[in-house]
């Protein structure tokens, strides 16, 4: 089969690998779709480096059962499916209280945090844990089923860690693909107010286009009065989706009493500082929020069989997998959103 394997940092090679076959508990996944994730771009530039070299990466994946592995029972050769890149083992303490993404025996599919890594969906094959695996509702397209997990990640985040409440006036900071998938949650969630932040006019455009209120440019003025002046009781929620240390302090300036506020972009290490007793009186709540569960999976899943939110509205470049490289090349550029992968 025909496959993009990361032999090094920069150095990503389309080579024809052996077909894989599933295992005990395993399905094989013709794969039809495959999101191009910003932690993917990262691992084939070197920006990360928790990758064990060679691999194939891609953890966004829509597609077909084209074999089942032995004890396979609930589903069958020709299902439409989606595919959660994080697989559990259902058995640890973690796992039991609901808290998949926490699996002490945990590995992933393309992906990056657990010590297992599965090769990826950039590919036309791949297999994965049955438990991984979702029923395609007829009512999706492969595009947009194969956005299940960010969706599930932007849900998880503004409902099930922060509780937006309808009605709540909500202000996302960052609106790039998981961004604008926040403030889409948000939308169908019944938000109020919704503000969006970006330094770019093509983001900007792209979050007033699916919903938001108002769009705020952060260099055009002070954002915290920009905020203020729409919203003069503050935010009930501030979503931080962009990523640098700068979005995280701005969250935090925008606070007044009650205020949530979820650090959801950032993944670096990086510190910033807060006033103990300002935080102490203001009386917030700190959410964060990383990875998936079956139970956000399935949210993601009604929220698109509903045509509450869809997915496909933010996918700005599609290629073929022979086209990888063209991809690559787009992931890179300025006034891009989703990229989709179609081996």
């Amino acid at each position: 089969m025909l496959a993009a394997v990361l032999h090094d940092f920069n150095d990503l090679r389309l080579e024809e690998v052996p077909m894989p076959h599933p295992g005990s508990g395993q399905v094989l996944v013709k794969v039809r779709s495959c999101g191009f994730c910003a932690t993917d771009y990262k691992a084939i530039k070197g920006i990360r480096r928790n990758v064990g070299l060679p691999c194939i990466v891609g953890h966004e994946p829509s597609g077909t059962i084209v074999e089942l592995g032995a004890g396979v029972t609930h589903f069958k050769v020709g299902d439409d499916v989606i595919c959660q890149p994080s697989g559990y083992c259902g058995v640890c303490s973690s796992c039991r209280d609901g808290n998949t993404h926490y699996c002490e025996h945990a590995y992933t599919t393309g992906g990056d945090g657990p010590d297992i890594v599965l090769p990826g969906a950039f590919a036309e094959y791949m297999v994965t844990g049955a438990e991984c695996i979702f029923l395609k509702p007829a009512n999706i397209s492969f595009d947009a089923a194969a956005l299940t997990e960010p969706l599930s990640g932007a849900w998880k985040g503004v409902i099930k860690k922060s509780e937006m409440h309808l009605g709540d006036d909500v202000v996302v900071i960052g609106t790039g693909g998981i961004g604008l998938l926040c403030l889409m949650v948000a939308k169908a969630a019944g938000a109020g107010r919704l503000i969006a932040i970006d330094s770019s006019d093509y983001a900007r455009n792209n979050a007033l286009s699916l919903g938001a209120t108002h769009a705020i440019d952060p260099n055009a003025g002070d954002p915290v009065k920009q905020v203020y002046d729409i919203i003069p009781n503050g935010p009930d929620l501030v979503v931080e989706a962009a990523g640098p240390i700068a979005a995280v302090n701005l969250m935090t300036a925008l606070r007044r009493r009650g205020t949530k506020w979820n650090v959801f972009g950032i993944t670096t290490h990086e510190k910033f500082e807060l006033d103990g007793g300002y935080t102490h009186f203001l009386e917030g709540r700190m959410d964060a929020s990383f990875g998936t569960t079956p139970e956000a999976m399935q949210a993601a899943i009604r929220l698109m069989e509903r045509q509450l939110v869809d997915p496909e509205k933010i996918v700005s470049h599609r290629f073929a997998l022979k086209d990888i490289h063209k991809a690559v090349e787009a992931m890179g550029e300025k006034n891009r959103n989703k990229v989709i992968i179609n081996p």
